[in-house]
């Protein structure tokens, strides 16, 4: 399986591929740098704190190699036409190093944060990748637009606002995913799917690839399954056993979030995660983490020291994932000795791809 982490790297929440804090804008191409250098296959930016088109523009300027790519850009807040025409630059200042990762959010999310109307998220973002294809066909053949669907009528072409044609115009799309639905979307629309924390071997196998698998014959092309899975990890067993426990904080919160609910149901925790929901509403964080147990907690999380991670990732998703997210903080020689170390031991990939 081949390896990604997500910027910034030497300000990771550790075990949780998370930053801390704002991102320090003036040492993304440092960092970017670093990445390469590890070997990793692709750099990605979320969308949370900073807008992530123009964070991964710094590191494309910065680096040759590491595909760079958006996990997630948050879709319905943005027109089809706007993702295009960034995806469109970035795919050219990077020189086909881009990939579109996107994702729908919750209804929550884009209606009182985004002050965006809603739709039932699994068709919408089959209109909008197919948008945005459109888009970028036109441009690239110089031909008129002309896309029309349940939520989209996009005929309007403008010299003066048409890019020209890229030497690499077939950029990838992802799409974010936690239930079967979705990831068929994504099976019939884009070239792979980001699947969520919350997702295990167990309700990969058994919901989401049979929905990839009933819709990949729709479109032809290769199709990736991207994971960034919930990681507790440290080089000895005392900080490990900290990080363990910033683990159990996060799954308590996936936990307590209905739009997750669904990758818990087969394991009987349907009766839990609606507690944790209650007990989110009064801000009953200390309490969640403590109803999460072990056994739990390992069903879940991938908990191995440095020198033990790659086996204990490859041992779980070998067979199942194509691209795997793991992260961890650099703040050493050593550090970045040990980060090289299991991204090699995760990286298939052909030697000509590795750095």
């Amino acid at each position: 399986m081949r390896s990604e982490t997500l910027l910034p790297l030497g300000k990771l929440d550790p075990g949780l591929a998370q930053p801390e804090s704002a991102l320090d804008l003036s040492r993304v191409a440092d960092d970017a740098r670093r990445v390469e250098a590890a070997g990793y296959h692709g750099l990605l930016m979320e969308e949370t704190k900073d807008d992530p088109f123009q964070v991964l523009a710094l590191a494309a300027q910065a680096t040759t190699r590491v595909h760079l790519g958006t996990s997630v850009a948050i879709a319905f807040a943005r027109s089809p036409y706007v993702t295009a025409m960034s995806a469109w630059t970035l795919q050219k200042l990077s020189g086909g190093r881009f990939e579109l990762g996107l994702g729908s959010q919750v209804r929550g999310h884009i209606v009182r944060r985004f002050g965006m109307a809603w739709h039932p998220p699994g068709p919408w973002m089959r209109d909008y990748v197919r948008a945005v294809r459109a888009i970028w066909s036109s441009w690239q053949n110089q031909t008129p637009l002309d896309f029309e669907s349940d939520r989209y009528n996009l005929n309007l072409t403008v010299p003066l606002f048409t890019p020209p044609p890229l030497e690499h115009p077939d950029i990838p799309v992802l799409v974010a995913a936690v239930n079967p639905y979705m990831c068929g979307v994504a099976a019939e629309v884009a070239d792979g799917v980001r699947l969520h924390p919350v997702c295990t071997p167990r309700y990969i196998r058994e919901a989401l690839l049979p929905a990839i698998e009933g819709k990949r014959a729709v479109r032809a092309g290769a199709f990736e399954v991207c994971l960034k899975p919930l990681i507790a990890t440290a080089r000895d067993d005392a900080t490990l056993a900290e990080r363990r426990e910033v683990a159990r904080q996060r799954l308590a919160f996936y936990m307590s979030t209905p739009a997750y609910r669904r990758a818990f149901e087969p394991f009987g925790l349907t009766t839990l995660c609606q507690e944790m929901a209650e007990l989110s509403r009064h801000q009953q964080w200390q309490q969640m983490a403590q109803r999460v147990s072990d056994e739990v907690l390992h069903q879940w999380v991938v908990v191995a020291r440095y020198d033990e991670l790659a086996q204990a990732l490859r041992q779980r998703f070998d067979g199942i994932i194509d691209r795997i997210e793991v992260s961890i903080p650099v703040d050493s020689a050593q550090d970045q000795a040990d980060l090289a170390a299991i991204v090699a031991a995760l990286d298939d990939a052909p030697a000509d791809q590795q750095a």
